[in-house]
């Protein structure tokens, strides 16, 4: 942790944490905490050795020159200060780590302790069989009661290889301490980033469950352009063309309409949530 740093004048603090790499298709949840970073007023409060944690050769430094000096800038974990109108945040971010993962857990445990958050969040994106021309799905699963109830979710039935997400995610649930999981699908046909429509809907969900409005930015605008890129793309190829129309039926057989009873349980689950995280 930066000297200086007192936690202890956060109002009502949340961590959003999402890491580049295996849990990130598209960039998609890294790239919520770059927008957020830079939508905001933010400062880095701490940052991890490198050193211990990654391969250079795989996660290699980048080289650039600011006001004419050279610079070499050594990929990390970092957690950022961001001062919403309503709340404090602390973005935790980097490359998922090569090396000794349950070192690199410990000091993540170490500084979400010190931040001591109303609720922990953690972002993630994959690939899955959708169809870029249809909102993007956004999973939420959670392990503790309370969130669970507030939220109407369940807890993650996935086996299987994990990343780091999905360790820090076990290990929050182990120390109880309040987290939620959220994952992106993204269209695997186009899973080059970046992928604005994907970043825009796990920001969209996380407003949601911060109960605290985000700016979205140019997020929107850049939504709309990449898929009309994709619809280009896609137009000029038949057979993927023919691939996405089956993607688009299977989507809408899959998505029926809400029902009474589901539009009132979320409304009731909305007040819930409100008296326990009242915006200030």
């Amino acid at each position: 942790m930066i000297e200086g740093t007192d936690f202890t004048k956060l109002r009502h603090p949340a961590i959003v944490a999402a890491f580049s790499g295996w849990n990130d298709a598209g960039e998609a949840a890294s790239g919520v905490i770059e927008h957020l970073a830079e939508s905001y007023d933010s400062e880095i409060v701490s940052a991890l050795d490198p050193e211990d944690f990654y391969d250079f050769q795989v996660t290699r430094p980048l080289a650039r020159t600011e006001d004419g000096q050279r610079i070499i800038e050594w990929s990390t974990t970092e957690a950022v200060w961001v001062r919403l109108p309503e709340r404090d945040l602390v973005l935790i971010g980097g490359p998922e780590p090569n090396y000794r993962w349950r070192e690199y857990l410990t000091h993540l445990l170490e500084l979400i302790e010190q931040v001591n958050p109303e609720i922990i969040v953690l972002v993630g994106a994959l690939l899955a069989d959708s169809p870029h021309t249809r909102p993007i799905q956004v999973s939420a699963t959670t392990d503790n009661e309370v969130l669970a109830a507030d939220f109407g979710l369940a807890a993650s039935d996935y086996e299987g290889p994990t990343g780091i997400l999905g360790v820090l995610g076990h290990e929050l649930d182990s120390a109880g301490l309040p987290s939620i999981s959220l994952w992106a699908s993204v269209p695997h046909y186009v899973a080059d980033p970046p992928n604005p429509k994907a970043t825009l809907a796990l920001l969209g969900r996380l407003e949601e469950i911060l109960n605290t409005p985000l700016q979205s930015g140019d997020l929107l605008q850049q939504a709309g352009e990449w898929t009309e890129r994709v619809n280009e793309l896609v137009s000029d190829n038949p057979e993927i063309s023919l691939y996405v129309s089956a993607l688009e039926e299977r989507s809408d057989l899959d998505t029926p309409p809400p029902t009474g009873d589901s539009i009132a349980a979320e409304f009731e689950r909305y007040l819930r949530r409100r008296s326990r995280y009242p915006r200030q």
